[in-house]
């Protein structure tokens, strides 16, 4: 993490002024006066329904060495060493642009509109099987925390994983400028912010702005089956960049040759890297593409085709991300529950169908959010796809979901599927349907928080 003094922090923040003994040391930076480290900076962030300044004095008393104070805020507590700042968040953009300026790290940006989490574990793990590594923890991934994960930057990281969230457009450009990224990563182009952006076209914008502030002659990993990318791509405006494709498709660079799903892993061999074979913790084609852009990157910095197959086959992935449990019942229950878009909600309904040795096979789906105008419409086409060859029930949960429902139906026998909006209720149906022979995808948008239902299953 950042250890600098007082005045050089005051230094690496424009238009700063110091209060305070200049030698002071800070180490390490914290916005949560809850989460206070002994010899942090405190930064106090101003919010619709909070105000950090409220708790500057808190924070000196919990062990931090000093805070910011933003000028419009009055008068500070006495006799506490402070930087007064123009305004708070910006100076820790500020700082954090500053701090990676001065660090010799390498870093890798990865965005996309699914998969951004899981490609950036993969790459953290193979990377860590040849480098010091520092990635993103959680989703800090925005203009608060993505700063926030480099200031908490060791010195001696050789490698950064910054990952790259946005809703709109302008602020991946900003998350570009803060991180220089040397390489680039776009997982995908999705439905969602279709509500805040309008078209799929403006989000594949959106997702090139990690382009703007990268190493001109770094490296671009992008899904070449996303026509998108390829038509806004400029080719000329980084002419020195190197890029590389991948996907389904043998038109790209890189592309899998043969996939096998195993119990609770995926063995994939590439059209390139000889005859490798490569295993993953996770399980679906959507996460050997991710693992294929992971491979690339990670390739071009230097980890050997050893060290590459070892990092993807002990990755750790962050949880709610298709994680395969068992109940005490002998149920088993495929939790994809962080997050929903019409393209990842299709990609894990393929998986349970294909999921061998199970004799019955069921979905639970919530609302998809943030999906604009033709929300409606996107749950339809998910009601359309489920097959009741592959799919034996269906259960929805949510005012959305019910156009899954409303589609679904129309092939489906009228027990099989089944609209719910009480979770309680919802339990209860499928603890009717615990048994060591059935599987269940339970999947939808992080506002529905449908983890309650399967911690509620005895």
């Amino acid at each position: 993490m950042i250890k600098r003094t007082l005045i050089e922090i005051q230094q690496m923040i424009e238009d700063a002024e110091l209060f305070g003994p200049g030698e002071q040391r800070i180490t390490g930076v914290q916005t949560d006066s809850r989460n206070i480290q002994e010899g942090c900076l405190f930064i106090p962030l101003v919010g619709e329904h909070f105000n950090g300044h409220d708790f500057v004095a808190q924070a000196i008393e919990k062990g931090a060495s000093a805070a910011l104070w933003q000028e419009d805020q009055g008068q500070p507590p006495e006799g506490i060493p402070l930087v007064r700042v123009q305004d708070t968040l910006l100076a820790l953009q500020q700082l954090a642009a500053s701090y990676r300026r001065q660090h010799q790290a390498r870093v890798i940006g990865v965005t996309g509109s699914n998969g951004k989490t899981t490609t950036k574990d993969l790459v953290a793990a193979i990377l860590e099987t040849t480098y010091h590594v520092h990635k993103t923890d959680g989703n800090y991934n925005n203009h608060i925390g993505l700063p926030l994960t480099i200031l908490s930057m060791d010195e001696k990281v050789e490698m950064a994983v910054l990952e790259m969230g946005m809703s709109g457009r302008g602020e991946i450009e900003l998350l570009s400028e803060l991180a220089q990224p040397e390489a680039a990563i776009i997982t995908n182009i999705g439905e969602a912010h279709l509500l805040q952006l309008g078209s799929r076209e403006e989000i594949a914008r959106a997702k090139l702005e990690i382009l703007s502030r990268m190493k001109p002659d770094g490296l671009f990993v992008f899904p070449g089956d996303e026509p998108l990318i390829r038509s806004l791509f400029d080719q000329e405006e980084h002419a020195a960049l190197k890029y590389i494709s991948f996907g389904e498709s043998t038109e790209n660079d890189l592309y899998p040759i043969s996939m096998m799903q195993e119990e609770a892993s995926t063995l994939f061999m590439l059209n390139t890297h000889g005859l490798s074979a490569y295993r993953i913790p996770l399980l679906g084609k959507h996460n050997v593409i991710n693992a294929i852009a992971a491979i690339a990157v990670c390739k071009y910095m230097g980890v050997s085709e050893k060290d590459v197959v070892r990092g993807l086959k002990q990755a750790k992935i962050t949880g709610m991300r298709i994680e395969k449990l068992q109940k005490e019942s002998g149920l088993t229950i495929l939790n994809d529950c962080y997050n929903a878009s019409p393209a990842s909600m299709k990609a894990a309904i393929e998986l349970v169908s294909e999921m061998p040795g199970y004799r019955h096979k069921g979905v639970v789906l919530g609302d998809m959010l943030e999906l604009g105008e033709k929300e409606n419409e996107y749950h339809r086409e998910i009601g359309q796809i489920l097959d009741p060859k592959k799919i034996d029930w269906v259960y929805t949960f949510g005012p959305l979901a019910e156009y899954i429902a409303e589609e679904a139906s129309n092939r489906y026998p009228l027990e099989a599927v089944q609209c719910f909006a009480s979770k309680q209720h919802l339990i209860e149906a499928l603890q009717a349907k615990a048994d060591k022979d059935t599987i269940v995808l339970v999947k939808g948008s992080r506002g529905m928080k449908l983890e309650e239902v399967i911690d509620g299953i005895k």
